[in-house]
């Protein structure tokens, strides 16, 4: 969609609005004052992280060797991302390049190229900062665990908020630039709005592409490391984990880093930043379409915005409240970081109470059926939703709780049963949040007043998802202490810490994989309202782009109607006004035969509709700006008996699987490697053991080998080569599964056209979402029944059942880190390229179907 700018060229624009001269068409002053809490809390946000930043720098990192290791995980890790960037930007670059033409063909923004570029290289900061953050708090946090438990905490806990703070105040100051910028250019009058919150929306790809090679590479990477230090080095050889005998000790702490920290960071960036923009484009479609004044239209598109703001400076006062006792237990712990998250909840609850009062309040809105109650309902909606879909993750992931205990039960009977039980807990765990996602959809759509008017409803949808991550300055942070505290207990261990040392860090990590689980969780919930939302955000974008189109087509002087050109589409001229018309009633066929004959049709035109018969049948053709979702559907013949459709559908479930293929082979085929290359090492390991004069007895006990040995000029274990290993394994196994996501929406949009890109975002949004939980909590599971027996439960470490729940560990690995949390931004992602690609699709896909015969 290009927007028009009356008598002005964007160069002028842009340099009137640089200068301070506002242009506002309907000739309104300022925005609202709520608007400025996101601002304010977006540069509240990033003061704030700076501040937890050096709050923990000032701690002490520990001795000469915790500094060293941790100096070596800090260096790996730097270089992954300096060779991801290059990949990933010079991908960005292509598509910047076809933004930039398209933008000139008049089928997207003249922005949008820019907007992409922007969110892209934020996406990719948070990433950056939240891994120099984790890389500098592990060995600190390792140190700080020697004093107490709480110190370790408190370390691990500051540094994961530093993550939380950089992702929601970098995605909302963008986000409030942009809009402050384009209200400046374009004015906000009701009708621009839905063009700047278009134009921005299509912004969330960058992020979205940014997210999906972090998360992808990160895992691949981790994932690859981990799985050969565990089988090789804890299966095979009987070394325990993190131990600096390891080859892929190190590889796999800098794993945890590009993966589990930066790799999340993204994510979470482009969950955020995506949902605050799909919310804002669907309050101003509905603005427009409920015939709101530009004053009173313009406070229903900021709430989204200042929500998130007011969310920031909750989470900043929760953050505070996370606290824990020395001896605190498990529970104790895990009730410690709910209480910040519940504290933060409350909060958002009583603060969005009053900022919908203040915005939503007035007679303008209870006039059209807009109720403060009734948003501020759906955000409750959300935010309630997040919370049950948090438990019910705890539930099915916790070793305090039945379902991985009963995991580790199987582990009497070997690896197979583990792997089967944690295959069925993460399947039967799906109904929970499958559930509490389909009350949330009907409790916001309902509340927002979606049964006398469809795009306020979707609204509330979109805002509820809003809702849904408005806490996520604190979610975040007790995700990312997470990896935090892994990498912290990997120190411990290679830098031989007393044992309380690492007896703490364990919990801690324990803590972080149910305390990741749910922040997945959170993530791939809002995934799914937020992509409902992008669903009917796509409708309205191929409203904007079909009406654009079909106003180019040419009429004559005397014409008043005419053919555009494609079926059922209209070009009308109302005195000085020309618009686009659909057909939304009567014979496409007669009424085109009738017109280019120049046969009499009798037809009378308002300013809305053009009503007439021809052949003695009437016909009503809608103004397409005016046309509901609904109307617009049912021209395009989005029905599940449409075959393009259901073609749609079934290609949206094939993606899914794919690219959950496609990953976790990469991951095998990575680990494959890694684990040829630890074994190439500890046979010349042994060997050179032999030759030092160690006896069989010794060798066949790696406690007792030493911790580093030189054989034919070479150090081992050597860490760097299992480091390029999943440098090189992850960079090349990224690429083809997210170029698939860009690519495969475009096609399927030209060939199927609209019905079967609907088709296309419902069935990836579906399947995926059921995927996504079900890997994640599988994984999550897995994980945790291992974590369980290594507290002495079931033998313990070392035993039969402990190898057992190693394995099962091993194949959740990559269905908790590497595909199941790659699928919520694969959703999105898939969504908003379709709305980046809309015009496209709008245009060309009619002349395809043609030269296909697709009818």
């Amino acid at each position: 969609m290009r927007v028009k700018l009356p008598q002005l060229m964007l160069g002028a624009a842009i340099t009137a609005a640089l200068s301070g001269q506002a242009m506002a068409q309907d000739g309104s002053a300022a925005l609202p004052m709520p608007y400025y809490l996101a601002p304010a809390g977006a540069v509240l946000a990033l003061i704030m992280a700076f501040f937890f930043y050096k709050g923990f720098m000032a701690q002490d990192e520990g001795d000469e060797n915790m500094v060293r290791i941790a100096q070596a995980v800090r260096d790996g890790a730097y270089a992954y991302l300096k060779r991801q960037a290059k990949v990933v930007y010079a991908v960005v670059a292509v598509l910047v390049v076809i933004l930039v033409v398209m933008g000139l063909a008049g089928l997207q923004s003249e922005l949008t190229w820019a907007g992409v570029a922007i969110a892209s290289l934020f996406s990719g900061l948070c990433g950056y900062l939240g891994m120099k953050t984790a890389t500098n708090a592990s060995a600190r946090t390792a140190c700080a665990a020697k004093n107490s438990l709480n110190d370790g905490l408190k370390v691990a806990f500051r540094a994961g908020a530093v993550m939380g703070m950089c992702v929601t105040g970098f995605a909302l100051l963008d986000i409030s630039i942009w809009f402050v910028v384009l209200t400046k250019i374009f004015g906000m009058a009701t009708e621009t709005l839905t063009e700047i919150t278009t134009i921005t929306l299509s912004f969330a790809m960058g992020a979205s592409l940014q997210a999906l090679f972090a998360r992808v590479g990160g895992g691949i990477y981790t994932k690859a490391a981990d799985v050969g230090a565990d089988l090789v080095g804890k299966v095979e050889a009987g070394i325990p984990e993190d131990d600096a005998r390891n080859p892929a000790t190190i590889a796999d702490n800098v794993g945890d880093n590009v993966g589990d920290v930066a790799g999340m960071g993204a994510d979470l960036y482009e969950s955020y930043y995506g949902s605050i923009l799909a919310a804002m484009a669907l309050a101003a479609a509905a603005a427009y379409s409920l015939g709101l004044e530009s004053t009173d239209a313009i406070k229903l598109v900021i709430a989204p915005a200042a929500l998130a703001g007011l969310g920031i400076i909750t989470s900043i006062f929760s953050i505070f409240m996370v606290k824990a006792k020395d001896n605190a237990s498990f529970n104790q712990l895990l009730k410690s970081l709910h209480f910040g998250v519940w504290v933060s909840s409350g909060l958002i609850i009583l603060g969005s109470f009053f900022l919908l009062k203040t915005l939503i309040g007035g007679e303008a809105f209870s006039a059209v059926g807009i109720s403060s109650l009734g948003i501020f309902g759906s955000i409750v909606s959300g935010l309630v939703a997040g919370l049950v879909i948090a438990w019910g993750t705890e539930y099915y992931t916790s070793y305090e709780h039945a379902p991985t205990k009963r995991i580790c039960e199987q582990s009497e009977t070997g690896a197979a049963t583990v792997i089967i039980a944690g295959i069925a807990e993460g399947m039967i765990s799906t109904w929970i949040p499958l559930i509490t996602v389909v009350v949330a959809i009907m409790c916001a759509f309902t509340f927002a007043g979606g049964s006398e008017h469809f795009l306020m409803g979707v609204f509330g949808i979109g805002i509820a998802a809003v809702g849904m991550l408005s806490t996520l300055g604190i979610t975040l942070a007790t995700d990312a202490y997470g990896p935090i505290a892994d990498n912290a207990g990997g120190n411990a261990e290679m830098t031989h810490q007393p044992p309380h040392v690492r007896e703490r860090t364990d919990m801690l990590d324990s803590l972080g994989n149910t305390t990741a689980a749910t922040g997945k969780g959170f993530a791939i919930g809002s995934a799914a309202l937020t992509a409902m939302a992008l669903l009917a955000a796509y409708v309205t974008t191929v409203q904007t782009n079909l009406d654009n189109q079909i106003v180019e087509g040419n009429l004559t002087v005397q014409e008043e109607i005419a053919y555009a050109g494609s079926g059922g589409t209209f070009t009308i001229k109302n005195g000085e006004d020309v618009f686009g018309g659909i057909l939304v009633s009567g014979n496409n066929k007669q009424i085109v035969n009738a017109i280019e004959s120049g046969e009499a049709v009798a037809y009378d035109v308002n300013a809305e509709v053009v009503k007439g018969h021809v052949a003695g049948k009437s016909f009503e053709i809608v103004k397409v700006k005016e046309a509901s979702l609904p109307e617009l559907l049912n021209f395009y013949n989005v029905t599940l008996m449409n075959p393009r459709v259901l073609c749609g559908l079934f290609i949206g479930v094939m993606m899914v699987m794919v690219f959950c293929a496609m990953t976790m082979n990469a991951v095998g085929r990575a680990a494959y490697a890694m684990m040829r290359e630890c074994r190439r090492q500890f046979v010349i390991m042994k060997s050179q053991f032999k030759k030092d004069g160690m006896s069989d007895e010794d060798i066949a006990d790696p406690m007792k080998w030493p911790f580093e040995v030189k054989a034919d000029g070479h150090d081992y274990p050597d860490y760097a080569s299992c480091v390029n290993i999943s440098t090189g394994s992850a960079l090349k196994e990224m690429v083809i599964p997210s170029v698939m996501a860009v690519l495969l929406p475009i096609a399927v949009g030209l060939i199927l056209g609209v019905p079967g890109t609907m088709g296309l975002l419902a069935g990836t949004l579906v399947c995926g979402f059921g995927m996504a939980i079900f890997m994640a909590n599988a994984g999550g599971a897995w994980d945790n029944a291992k974590k369980y027996i290594e507290t002495g439960a079931h033998g313990g470490k070392g035993s039969d059942n402990h190898k057992a729940t190693v394995v099962g560990d091993t194949v959740g690995d990559p269905f908790k880190d590497t595909s199941g949390p790659s699928l919520n931004i694969l959703i999105k992602l898939v969504s908003i390229v379709s709305v980046v690609f809309a015009g496209l699709v709008v245009k060309f896909s009619p002349l395809v179907a043609e030269w296909l015969h697709l009818g």
